[in-house]
This record gives structure tokens, sequence and C-alpha cells, in this order.
């Protein structure tokens, strides 16, 4: 792609997710520790001296109005008066819809890209204001630590976390986000911990009993990855997840993965945890 240049937007966990209340306005509140891994999307961009903002490649099932990374590309040079455009490509490896974070951290690396081509260095506090207004998960990916994170998903604070890695298996399906949050026997009052209680407790994804009711093939695919170490799922689903020690652990796991599920997947994955995103420093 002569004249592009490429950028990694990486994937998340949630190595936990609670949700410990509802506010008035219906958005609920949560406790999670968000995990960066190395599976990742790569956006292609070239600047332009027109100004023009345009997409040149297709994203199946995604409109020029749905994209997130022309959405943060226009917000981006309406909140700076930028003369300058961009072209934009991407290519997809992380699963849409599968409570990874693609779509958002797409569209915060299209954020920290152009803060540096366009020469913007504006501030990622900056950034992670304009990130929110394209969906909760951006922020944290601008963020660009692992993080744990309250209220609802916007308030964080960086956490470290060991060396570890992770087989991640997303079933064929599309999982209703809002029909799971709207569930009424979704567990809405969990005691809130703490991040010091954060390793010492049995912490769970709140989400996963009402997604397993409705999505049986989510439950069996945590109930198969159950047998070598705690499975869970990210976000609302439909990925599934077990954190293992090493690589050659995790590869083993992958490796056993029965047809019955590898059939019905849409993608199976090994990847490691990171400790900063890729592009942590486009910012300030």
């Amino acid at each position: 792609m002569e004249g592009f240049q490429s950028f990694p937007a990486p994937a998340k966990v949630n190595l936990f997710l609670h949700i410990v209340g509802q506010r008035e306005d219906g958005y609920h509140l949560l406790q999670t520790v968000f995990r960066l891994i190395d599976l990742h999307d790569t956006v292609y961009l070239k600047v332009r001296e027109d100004g023009i903002i345009s997409r040149t490649s297709e994203i199946p099932n995604v409109s020029e109005a749905q994209d997130l990374c022309l959405r943060a590309a226009h917000l981006l040079k309406v909140r700076t008066g930028s003369d300058l455009g961009v072209d934009i490509s991407l290519v997809k490896r992380i699963p849409i819809g599968g409570g990874l974070g693609g779509g958002s951290s797409d569209a915060a690396t299209v954020l920290l890209a152009l803060n540096r081509l366009w020469a913007l260095n504006l501030p990622r506090q900056t950034l992670m204001d304009i990130g929110v207004k394209l969906g909760a998960d951006v922020p944290f990916f601008i963020f660009g630590k692992n993080a744990w994170a309250e209220g609802i998903g916007e308030k964080m604070q960086a956490i470290p976390l060991d060396p570890a890695w992770y087989v991640v298996t997303t079933p064929h399906i599309h999982v209703s986000t809002a029909q799971i949050f709207s569930a009424k026997e979704l567990t809405r009052n969990t005691i809130p911990t703490t991040i010091a209680a954060f390793s010492k407790v049995m912490v769970r994804n709140d989400l996963e009993p009402v997604v397993c009711q409705h999505y049986p093939a989510i439950a069996s695919c945590l109930e198969w990855l159950s047998q070598f170490t705690r499975s869970r799922m990210s976000g609302s689903g439909a990925s599934v997840f077990v954190e293992v020690e090493n690589q050659a652990i995790a590869e083993n796991i992958h490796k056993q993965v029965p047809e019955k599920i590898a059939e019905t997947a849409i993608f199976s994955c090994v990847a490691q945890g990171l400790e900063v995103h890729p592009l942590y420093n486009y910012a300030e």
C-alpha cells in the first residue's frame, strides 16, 4: 500500500466484570480490569493535503456511517481545525462484536496516530475526551496501560499485571449487549471490591450467567476451557478465554480445541498479554 503507514490496534480482555449499580439514566456502574493483548487489527493511514477523509477499503457489514475509524478522524478534524485529511484502510483480525474491543481500539489508534501524523500534539486526556464520544471503551485504548476501571468505565488507573498468555475463542454468535444489560435476571448489586483485593478474591463476569442462558454455545466453550483453569467471558461476549503462565501451555490448550467447538467458532487464537499500548508514546 504505497504511501500508507501501518499502526497496530490491540485487543483487550476483561479479567473480571462486576456490575455494582445502575444510574438514573440507565447506565450501569461497573468495576473491571482491562488487559491489553497482542491480537491486533492493523490501521493503514496516508495523510492528504486536501483535507478529505476517506475510506479506501470496505469492512463487511460496516457502513461508512458506522465506521469508527472515519468518525474518529472527523471528530479530531472538527476539534482541532486541521487542514489535513487522511485515507484510511483497515485489516481486521479481532472478531467484530466479540467483546474484545476491536472497533474501539481501531478508533483509538486513528486518534493516536493522527495526533502525530497531523502534528497536533494533543495531550492524552484531550484524546480520551474525544474518544469517549465514539464509545465507552475507546478512552481505555488511548489511556494505553492495563487499567482498573470504575464508573461506566471512564474512571481508570493503571494496574500492574503479571506476564500472562491467553487462549481466546469466539463462537460464531452475535450477542445483543442491549438485551443482556436489560435482562431482569442480571446481577446489578455486586458488592464493590478493591484493587488490593483483586488478586485475592474470586472475581467473575456478572454478565456470564445471563449470556450463557441465552447462548448455549458460549456456555459450552466456557465449560470446555474450564478443565484447564478458570475460564471467563470478555465484556458482554461472545469471546471467552483462559489465562495461563506461558506460551507453551497456551499453545497446548489451543491444539486441543475440540472439533465441535472449532466448527462453530469464527476465531480462536493464542495471545500474549501486553504491558502498554504499542502507540502509548504518541500522546503525553
